[in-house]
């Protein structure tokens, strides 16, 4: 009954999935670390818990809705002679929903340096209202994760191990990801600007135009380590001065 427990390629398939499936809810901490940002702080964290419970309440159902998930890459129309699925529709609207949330407040950050000097109001957002978006972006990443998870491994209970894993990985990181995005500016920034490469890799892909995740990954990594040496060299003038 346990033979599956000493069979090496599961676990190699466990450890792959779960190191893919970490890599993959990168985008989903930092749209929570952004959007809950803008709560009281009393309400940040709750509403990040809210959040990654959601998105592994989805990736838990929805792995155990694997031939309805397989359905959802089937043709349902044509356009043009260009096939579009379930699958591409979703991951279309979520790209231009990511595109659009980020635009939306990179022009908040940019905007809010001018409100605070003329002393006018902060953008505000509710509780119930950042749920709701956590829970857009979710769907969204979720059914790109699993569809993932079943094109990679075989057996249910590896696919389910692994999101729970990085979750609970994702969890882990959340606070300290929010803590030190709201702390740097700059840093923000630079994640929002991440987010909208996510958007546009997501509308490609419902295009049918694969971009590797990797380079996005690449891309932010390389900006991200930039403006960390950008940060040492500024603090190291201020003690020096």
């Amino acid at each position: 009954m346990f033979d599956w427990m000493t069979d090496p390629n599961i676990w190699a398939s466990l450890l792959t999935l779960t190191l893919l499936e970490i890599i993959l809810g990168i985008d989903n901490v930092i749209f929570l670390s952004i959007i809950s940002g803008y709560l009281p702080k009393e309400q940040q964290p709750r509403a990040r818990q809210i959040g990654l419970i959601m998105a592994l309440a989805m990736r838990v159902a929805l792995l155990g809705s694997i031939t309805w998930i397989i359905s959802l890459t089937n043709p349902i129309f044509s356009v043009f002679g260009h096939e579009v699925s379930w699958r591409d529709i979703i991951l279309g609207a979520g790209g231009l929903f990511l595109i659009y949330k980020g635009t939306d407040e990179i022009h908040h950050e940019v905007e809010h340096d001018d409100a605070e000097r003329e002393g006018t109001s902060q953008k505000v957002h509710t509780f119930m209202g950042v749920i709701v978006q956590i829970a857009i972006l979710d769907m969204v990443f979720s059914l790109d994760s699993v569809i993932t998870a079943v094109g990679m491994a075989d057996h249910l209970p590896v696919m389910i191990a692994a999101v729970v894993i990085a979750i609970i990985i994702m969890m882990v990181a959340a606070e300290p990801t929010a803590a030190f995005i709201e702390r740097h500016p700059t840093i923000k920034m630079l994640a929002l600007s991440f987010l909208l490469l996510v958007g546009a890799s997501l509308v490609a892909d419902a295009l049918h135009f694969h971009i590797p995740r990797g380079y996005l990954y690449f891309a932010i990594a390389f900006s991200m380590s930039v403006e960390i040496l950008n940060m040492i060299v500024r603090k190291k003038k201020k003690t020096a001065g």
